[in-house]
Parts: structure tokens; sequence; C-alpha cells
């Protein structure tokens, strides 16, 4: 690790940020020592309380019984809204832009109160009160940001569902969710292509009697069918209501939102994320994080249906009083430009996006990103998954044009921000990395047989005290959540992930436990090789895993998607095999090498490792609800070509 290249913090960096290197550590080890200040501190200076708490934490990981700011009243809404008209009634709140580039909309601070308060009324007039489970399956356009903070106005708890998942995916969610509004659109556009969201909404709904009312949004007015007794218009609904609705006072451990992972091959699992501590982490991580200035812009790609949308779309910049950027479409249309486009046409300061979507930007080339100025960028972002050294170079070079510091952040949707990474105009940057833990997070590395792990190493990543944001519960089964987070190794967090820590304490994620590869009596990690295909300049993706070959060992199969401009061929799959080789050892050369058309991602834009497993080992029967992914072709696509090995 010592011959990774290191980009020190500039003096302009350090001059604008927020923090000194000093102001960090100082905080850092008071959130260690004197957790009582520090969190008492960073509440009443982020979050408005309606009351006080009378304890501050409670609970620990043997149980997975945590409670934080217990006593204390708030309300989401207020926080995002209310106490900013004062100061910013009209700077814009929400950014929105459309499938087509034409479609735009701004809508301030004071508008979007108003609409919130409208929705939330009409939502009581429905029926909907405290406590009560709405399901919002709406794609990226203002009126799914709007249900979110309608519902936490009135206390309702809402969980949203990923526009375009199936209407099986759908239905699993609503019945264990058992909610009784689902609110939905006619249909959205993405990447030029209709989605009819009412249809699947139909789908996942007929016979389920839980669901009382379907509110449908008229988003491109296409032909749906209509059930009358069930369904009701958003903007019907929304009509003549009176656009003041008071915040209801929730306590500081209602839960807030549900979120379910993708459970593309079991039953989606529904994290409990409760209102106060998130919302403190939200606005703490997003401050720091990401550097917040007045007048910032933050452009977070994910979807609002993903943990990262609903922190850093939402709930964080807006707590924060900050600007978002809300995007419907997809990044390369109608062509590769509209990403580079939409950051000069808004004058974004923040672009914080996944490895994947840097990975098909790269395949384009350089020319499309040299059009533009992009000169309104001030810092970058990444999240999701590891970033191979080559894309975050690309990545700081080409599009940061050397001077915006890149914020590679490692968290989970159980931590519900950000939990490690650099700060900018703080730490140096080594590409790969995601650095340092934030304020309150204590890592460690543990070893296989739970050990703590000192100094430089490998090993399992836990983290070994609370923090505000931590889920809470898996909705309906209190035994899969410690199963899932405690069981392994009692007293901390257990993340799946396995990491590195080198010399100056930076920690380099590797990725998931399933990640490792046993060869020749030795681990490999996946990503290890994938970086060493990434050197070949042809090469756009690439994902590796292993597949059995006996009892103690695996062979190692490599799925490889190619640039734009390149072929397959078998002098090429020969150059990479020998890549790997020179450059891993003998050992980690691949047995097999796939060309891939398109890697299998998850609509968050994760590469789905399992599947790949899966099809390595020629065990295609049962797949699982493949629909749920980005593009369900670039499976099977996959699959013919193993079968016909």
């Amino acid at each position: 690790m010592s011959a990774v290249k290191t980009y020190p913090v500039t003096e302009q960096q350090a001059e604008n940020a927020l923090l000194t290197r000093a102001q960090y550590l100082e905080l850092y080890e008071q959130s260690l020592h004197d957790p009582e200040t520090f969190w008492s501190t960073q509440a009443k200076a982020l979050v408005d309380w309606f009351t006080p708490w009378d304890k501050l934490h409670s609970g620990d990981f043997a149980t997975g019984d945590v409670k934080w700011f217990e006593g204390a009243k708030l309300n989401v809404s207020h926080n995002c809204l209310d106490r900013h008209l004062e100061t910013i009634p009209d700077q814009a709140a929400i950014i929105w832009e459309g499938d087509e580039p034409d479609q735009t909309r701004i809508i301030t601070y004071r508008e979007l109160h108003e609409e919130v308060s409208r929705v939330a009324n009409a939502l009581k007039g429905l029926g909907v009160r405290r406590g009560n489970r709405v399901c919002i399956y709406l794609p990226m356009i203002p009126e799914a940001a709007i249900a979110m903070l309608a519902c936490t106005r009135i206390g309702a708890v809402h969980s949203i569902v990923f526009a375009g998942f199936s209407a099986d995916a759908l239905r699993k969610r609503i019945v264990d969710f058992e909610s009784s509004i689902v609110i939905t659109a006619d249909q959205c556009n993405r990447g030029g292509q209709p989605i009819r969201l009412k249809d699947i909404a139909d789908e996942a709904c007929q016979d389920l009697d839980v669901v009382r009312k379907m509110i449908v949004v008229k988003h491109t007015n296409a032909d749906i069918q209509w059930i009358g007794t069930r369904d009701v218009w958003y903007h019907e609904m929304c009509k003549g209501v009176n656009p003041d609705c008071p915040p209801e006072e929730m306590d500081a451990e209602d839960p807030l939102f549900i979120i379910y992972t993708s459970g593309s091959l079991g039953t989606p699992k529904g994290a409990v994320h409760t209102t106060g501590g998130y919302l403190l982490w939200a606005a703490l991580t997003h401050k720091y994080a990401f550097d917040h200035h007045e007048g910032d812009i933050i452009w977070c790609t994910a979807n609002i249906g993903w943990i990262t949308g609903h922190t850093y779309f939402l709930y964080g910049p807006l707590a924060n009083g900050g600007t978002t950027l809300m995007y419907e479409g997809f990044p390369t249309y109608p062509n590769e430009n509209r990403v580079w486009d939409i950051i000069d046409k808004h004058d974004v300061t923040t672009f914080y996006t996944a490895p994947t979507t840097l990975r098909s930007l790269l395949a384009y080339g350089d020319e499309s990103i040299e059009a533009h100025h992009l000169s309104s960028l001030r810092l970058l972002g990444s999240v999701g998954e590891q970033i191979n050294p080559d894309v975050w170079e690309w990545f700081y070079h080409v599009v940061g044009n050397d001077r915006c510091p890149i914020i590679d952040t490692w968290w989970q949707t159980g931590t519900g921000g950000i939990m490690i990474c650099p700060l900018a105009g703080v730490t140096d940057l080594k590409p790969g990395s995601s650095a340092l833990p934030l304020f309150g997070v204590e890592p460690a590395l543990l070893d296989d047989d739970g050990q703590e792990m000192h100094g430089e190493g490998e090993g399992h990543l836990v983290i070994k005290r609370s923090w505000p944001g931590q889920v809470r519960a898996v909705f309906g089964d209190q035994k899969r959540f410690v199963d899932t987070y405690f069981s392994k190794f009692p007293g901390n967090y257990s993340t799946g992930d396995r990491a590195r820590r080198d010399a100056d304490g930076y920690y380099w994620v590797i990725g998931r436990q399933d990640d490792i590869i046993q060869r020749a009596g030795r681990k490999y990690t996946s990503s290890d090789i994938e970086n060493t295909l990434l050197i070949h300049p042809q090469v756009a993706e690439a994902a590796v895993v292993g597949y059995p070959a006996n009892c103690n060992e695996q062979h190692v199969y490599a799925f490889v998607t190619l640039m734009n401009e390149s072929s397959p061929s078998d002098e090429l799959r020969d150059v990479l095999i020998g890549l790997v080789a020179s450059v891993e050892g003998r050992d980690c050369a691949p047995e097999q090498l796939q060309w891939a058309r398109q890697l299998p991602k998850t609509r968050s834009g994760k590469i789905l490792r399992s599947i790949l497993q899966q099809i390595a080992a020629n065990e295609v029967d049962n797949l699982g609800d493949i629909s749920m992914l980005f593009d369900p072709r670039a499976v099977k696509d996959l699959v013919i070509h193993r079968l016909n090995q």
C-alpha cells in the first residue's frame, strides 16, 4: 500500500474547507471520549427540537436494542422546510431535470413547504394518521420528494419502492409493509423508454385487501385503467386543500421510514430508521462529508428509492438549507453528454455518483467532457462500491480538472449515512481508499476468529459503538435483525465487508466477504483481479467471481465489458488472462473469461455478483427475480453464452 500515490490537500482546498485538520482530529477524539458533549452540541446546532431529550443514548450491540435522544420530540418536515422560511424562502430547494433536456422545474423552499402541506392535509383527508404506513412507487419527479416530506409532516411512515421494480417485487413490499396507501404515477420515461407504473401497481395490488387507496400522479398523460372506488388523482386530491399543515410532534425513536434491500434472491429486508437519530446523522454527514457551503448545489445521482437518495438527495441537503438536484432520466440519454450538460446548465457544485456510472461514462472517452466547462464543480463523490484506482484518476484529472477532491464514501443501508470518507481540505487523498472514519464512528478489523487486529492488516470490518443514524430493526423480524448485524461478531455491528488498513490508518474496503476467492491455499479479492483487468485500455468494466474447483479451492471466472470502440477476440482474451497472471500471479489468472455486453446490476448500480457466481458455476435454473435488475436482458445474454460454452 505504500506505493499508492497520494494527493495532498492543496492550500486552496484547505482555505475553503469547513474544518482544519486539527479541528477534525479534535472533534473526532471528542466524539469518542466525550460523546455526551459532542452529540449534544451537534444535535443542538443541526436539528430543531420541540422538546429536548431526557437521555442521549442507551442500549448496546448485545441485543441490538439501541436508542438515541430518548424523550425528545421533533419533526423532520419542520427541520427540512419550516425553519428555512425566514431566511431562504425563495432559494431553490429542488431543481428537477426531466428525462428530456427541455424538462426543468425549480421549486423554492416556500413553494415546497406549501405543496408538502397540501399533500399532508390531503393524506389526512384520506384517513392517514400518525404511524400509518404509505408505500411510494414513483419515479424521480418532485412529487416523490413531496410525498416523502408530507408523510413525515403528519407522522406517517413511508417506504419507497424503486419505480420499475416488477409487480411481484412491489407486492412483496406492500404485503410486508402492510401499506394501506400506495402513491404511484400513470407512467414515467427513463432513457426515452416508457415504464407503465400504474399497470405494474395495479397488478401488484390485485386482490390485496390491505390497500385502501391508490393515489396517481398524472405525469405523462398516459392512458391507464381506473378503479373508481380505490384510485385517486394526486392533483384532484390536492385541489383547494389548505397549504398550511402544522407538523406533528414525533418522538425521536418513532419510525421515520422503512427501506427494503433489493431481495432479488430472497425475501426483501425492511430496514427501519428512526426520526431523531437519522435526521441528525443525515444533516451532520452531509455538512461535513460534502463540505457544505451556502449556495452549494448537490447532485446525488442515486434514485430516491435507495438509502443514498433518501439521505443525500433529500433529507441531508434540505435539513442544511441546501439546493438538491433531481434527475428523472438515464446518464447517457439522449446522448453521452447529458450528465455534463446538466452540471453546466445548473452550475452543480457537488457531484455524487456511483463507480458503475463513472465507468459507463468513461467508456465514451474524454471528448464530450472536454466540450464542457464544468467550472462550477467544487467536490466529487463516489458511493455504492469500491472505486477502481484508474476510474478514480480519470474522475479526478478529467472530470475534476485536478482541483476537485474526491470524497470516496463507504456506508450501507443499515448505517443510514456515510461512515468512512475523506474530508475536503482536511484529508490527503489516496485513489481507492475511503480514508478515515467520521465523527463517532469507531471501526475495527477482526480476524476470522473474531479477534481485533491492530495497525496494518486485512480483516472483517465491524463498527464497535453505536451512532445516531444506525438501523433500529428489520421490520417484523427481530431475529433476522440480530442475525444480520450483531450475531457474527458479538458486541459489534457486522458490516459483512472486508477491508484493509494501511500504515496511515486509511481504510480500503475490499468488498463483501462473499467476494473472497480461495485459491492455492490463499485468499484473493475479486477487486484486485478486476483492477488489473481494468488496466487494459480496451476494458470498460470487469467483474470477477470464484466458482467451485474442488472442496477447498475455487477457479477464477471473469466477466469483461469492453469499451464502445473495441471488439472481443480470442487474442484479446489471451492478453487479458496473461495480464492478470503477470501482475497478480498465475494463481489469479482466470480459467474462464466471458465477454459481457453489460454486467447485471441492481437499480442502484451495484453489480450483482451472486448471479454471476451462479452463472460461473453453471447453476442457472433459479436466478431469482431478475426483473428487478436495471437490465434483465444482461443476465439472459450471459446465461445463453454460458450454456453454449
